[in-house]
C-alpha cells in the first residue's frame, strides 16, 4: 500500500488558460482622481473548473493623488471572487454544481466525487464534502465575523460597494447569484434560483440593505433584473457595469472576426517553408570577416544567383 503523504499535494496544471481580472473600480471613491493600475498581481493561483483548469491573477490599482486622504490606497479585483472563494482551488461553479447535485438530484458526495472526476476535476470525497459545507455557508445568512469585516471597510472607506454576479453552473437551469463586497473583497451571501425576477432578487437582498453603513456604489453586470433590483434597494447610490463585462461584450464581434483573419492567414501561408535558422559562425585562419551558415534553407541555382 503507498503510503500517502502528509501535506497537501500542490497540483500544475501547465496548460491552463490564463484569466488576468481587473480592479473593478475606475476612479478613486474618495476623491475621483483616475486610478492607477498596479504591475504586480496582488494574488494568484490555479483554479480547476468544470471548463478546465485556469491560471487566476488579480491586478491592482491605486490611488496616486497626494491630496486624496486615501493616496496610495490599493484596490484590488474582487471580481476573482465570481472565479472561486478566498484560499480555493476549485472553481465557484464547482462549488455550485456539487450543491445542486447534492440537494436537487440527491445524489452521495461519493457520487459526484465521480462525476467530477469523470470531467477531469481532481478531487476526492474529503474535499467535495468541504466545498458542499462552503456552499452552505455562502447560501447562509452572513456571520458575525463577517459583519465585523464590513463594519471595519465601512470605517475606513465611508462606506460598501455592493456588487451582484450570478453565473450557471454545466448541467442545470439554476443559477447561483452571489453577493460581494468590493472594497473588502468580501462573499457575503448566495441564493440559487430559476432565473430570478426583479421582486424574488430584492426580496433576497433585503436584509442587506437593513445593515447600518451607507452604500458608496453597486455594480453588476448587464442583466436588468440584477440592475432593478440593486436600485430598488440602494436608490441613491450609483450604479455601475463591470468593466469586465462591458470589455467582454466589445470585444467579442471583433474577437469573432479575428478568428475568421487567423484562419485565413493560416490557410494563406501555411504551405510556406519554415524560415532558416542561422548562426554565425567565425571565419577561415588569416580572414576577419565571419559567415553565415543556415540550415533549412533551399540552396539556389546558379541561374538564381544571376
Amino acid at each position: 500500500m503507498t503510503k500517502q503523504p502528509k501535506h497537501r499535494l500542490h497540483r500544475e496544471f501547465p496548460m491552463a488558460k490564463r484569466v488576468i481580472v481587473e480592479c473593478d473600480l475606475n476612479t478613486c471613491p474618495h476623491c475621483g482622481s483616475v486610478l492607477k493600475p498596479r504591475k504586480p498581481w496582488h494574488s494568484r493561483k490555479h483554479v480547476q473548473t468544470l471548463d478546465g483548469p485556469l491560471f487566476v491573477a488579480g491586478r491592482s490599482k491605486e490611488c496616486v493623488n497626494p491630496a486624496c486622504s486615501h493616496s496610495d490606497e490599493h484596490y484590488y479585483a474582487s471580481r476573482v471572487l465570481m472565479i472561486s472563494l478566498p484560499y480555493s482551488t476549485y472553481g465557484l461553479d464547482v462549488l455550485a454544481f456539487i450543491g445542486w447535485q447534492h440537494e436537487h438530484e440527491h445524489r452521495q458526495l461519493k457520487e459526484i466525487q465521480g462525476e467530477l472526476n469523470r470531467r477531469s476535476i481532481a478531487i476526492n470525497e474529503r474535499n467535495v464534502g468541504k466545498l458542499y459545507r462552503q456552499f452552505l455557508a455562502l447560501l447562509g445568512a452572513a456571520d458575525q465575523n463577517t459583519l465585523q469585516q464590513l463594519a471595519a471597510t465601512a470605517a475606513e472607506h465611508g462606506g460598501l460597494i455592493w456588487a451582484v454576479d450570478a453565473l450557471q453552473p454545466e448541467g442545470n437551469g439554476s443559477l447561483l447569484y452571489v453577493l460581494y463586497e468590493v472594497l473588502s473583497r468580501i462573499p457575503v451571501a448566495a441564493a440559487q434560483l430559476e432565473h430570478a425576477d426583479t421582486d424574488q432578487l430584492s426580496a433576497w437582498l433585503e436584509p442587506y440593505q437593513k445593515l447600518p453603513f451607507t452604500v458608496l456604489a453597486t455594480l453588476s453586470d448587464g442583466e436588468e433584473a440584477i440592475i432593478a433590483a440593486l436600485k430598488r434597494g440602494w436608490p441613491t447610490a450609483p450604479h455601475q457595469r463591470c468593466q469586465v463585462h462591458f470589455l467582454n461584450n466589445l470585444v467579442e464581434p471583433v474577437l469573432e472576426v479575428d478568428a475568421q483573419l487567423r484562419q485565413a492567414l493560416q490557410d494563406d501561408v501555411g504551405g510556406l517553408p519554415a524560415v532558416p535558422e542561422c548562426e554565425v559562425e567565425a571565419g577561415e585562419p588569416g580572414v576577419d570577416s565571419p559567415f553565415v551558415v543556415c540550415w533549412g534553407a533551399t540552396p539556389r541555382s546558379d541561374t538564381d544567383r544571376d
